[in-house]
């Protein structure tokens, strides 16, 4: 049962793996946006008439990094693989040797080389080519814009080889269930003038087609922009039967007008939120924090009472201790009259020894040793 198949594929891995002849072109570059398509090609010219037995296209990450498939093509069934499933088309005319691929809604991680190789029935040689994909971040897909104004659409189809447009429209829609209109209709290869476009309607002398169509661009410009045109617009770009499809949604807002202020008219702001809650968070701390700079005031000046007065007493005793005479002198105690008599006898007159006391501390014994001595002379 699966015996024919391996007929069938022993030759073309055999071939694959002894290395034959290849014949290799040199790599092309491609830059691109996220979400963008990108169509590489691959064609094989050759002066023989030679089906094509076998397509492949490998990619790879970096120098060091595994290739990985992306689509190969065997007897007449073409197989995307991998991540990239859905979004991976031959779209080359096998029959001309042609087996270029259309990678659609490019992603950050699809940058790297890719290498197609294509094989003859009936042929050892292997033709291969390398293209080398750059890819952009994603341009916006939403636009906004004031009333009268313009604005600019771009719509580019990315490829490697010299397919060019067949026709280029643009289509307007202000809503889901709403007819689409249309803004803009191209055909360059009808030789008609790019002067020359039919657009009709409201979008009547106000759209310009300012892409360069010999490159596959389509983009356009919309001048004096109206409440109106607000909504989506569709790019298509046509390559035989190869179609390229882009979105764009557009916001038109009115302007904000322009205002002089002159000192004359000049008024003081009135406060905001946030500038009233700042003010309150000042007060209240403020309030918060009195009482205890009140408290520091309080205890500031009583250490500057406590050490004036420490001052005022040690002033005070240096001026005692500097003047003694103003001391008031009184008599000696009886006892002490009494043993200088006795141990003088020869003595006529009692001498006196004085003591300093205050005025107002004379005591009375004084007075009545005065009389005693008075009446014993």
């Amino acid at each position: 049962m699966f015996y024919p198949l391996k007929l069938i594929l022993m030759p073309l891995l055999l071939d694959y793996s002894l290395g034959l002849n290849d014949l290799i072109v040199s790599s092309l570059e491609l830059t691109v946006h996220v979400g963008d398509s990108a169509l590489m090609g691959c064609v094989f010219q050759s002066t023989e008439v030679k089906r094509v037995a076998k397509v492949d296209w490998m990619f790879s990450s970096g120098e060091h990094a595994k290739d990985d498939y992306v689509l190969y093509y065997y007897a007449n069934l073409s197989v995307p693989v991998g991540r990239f499933q859905n979004r991976a088309y031959l779209v080359g005319d096998i029959l001309r040797n042609d087996g270029s691929l259309l990678l659609r809604n490019v992603e950050e991680t699809d940058q790297g080389s890719y290498t197609c190789e294509i094989r003859l029935e009936m042929e050892s040689l292997v033709f291969k080519k390398a293209v080398v994909l750059h890819v952009l971040p994603e341009e916006p897909k939403e636009l906004t814009v004031c009333v009268g104004d313009s604005t600019y659409m771009r719509c580019v189809f990315q490829s490697t080889e010299e397919k060019h447009m067949t026709k280029v429209d643009w289509m307007f829609s202000s809503g889901e269930n709403t007819k689409e209109e249309t803004v803009l209709r191209h055909y360059p290869k009808l030789g008609v003038p790019v002067g020359y476009l039919q657009n009709r309607g409201r979008f009547q002398n106000r759209v310009t087609l300012v892409g360069d169509t010999a490159r596959n661009d389509g983009s356009i410009m919309l001048n004096g922009v109206k409440e109106s045109d607000e909504g989506s617009y569709t790019c298509s770009i046509h390559l035989g039967n190869l179609t390229f499809k882009k979105t764009i949604v557009l916001h038109v807002i009115q302007k904000q007008p322009q205002t002089l202020v002159t000192p004359a008219t000049h008024r003081p702001e009135i406060l905001g939120g946030n500038h009233l809650v700042i003010i309150v968070g000042i007060v209240c701390a403020t309030i918060l924090l009195l009482p205890v700079l009140i408290l520091i005031v309080k205890r500031t000046n009583r250490n500057k009472s406590s050490v004036t007065s420490t001052a005022l007493v040690k002033s005070l005793e240096d001026t005692k201790k500097a003047h003694p005479e103003k001391h008031v002198y009184s008599s000696i105690t009886t006892r002490e009259v009494i043993e200088e008599e006795e141990s003088s006898e020869k003595s006529e007159a009692t001498y006196m020894t004085m003591h300093p006391v205050w005025p107002s501390l004379r005591s009375t014994p004084n007075n009545q040793l005065e009389k005693k001595s008075t009446g014993g002379m």
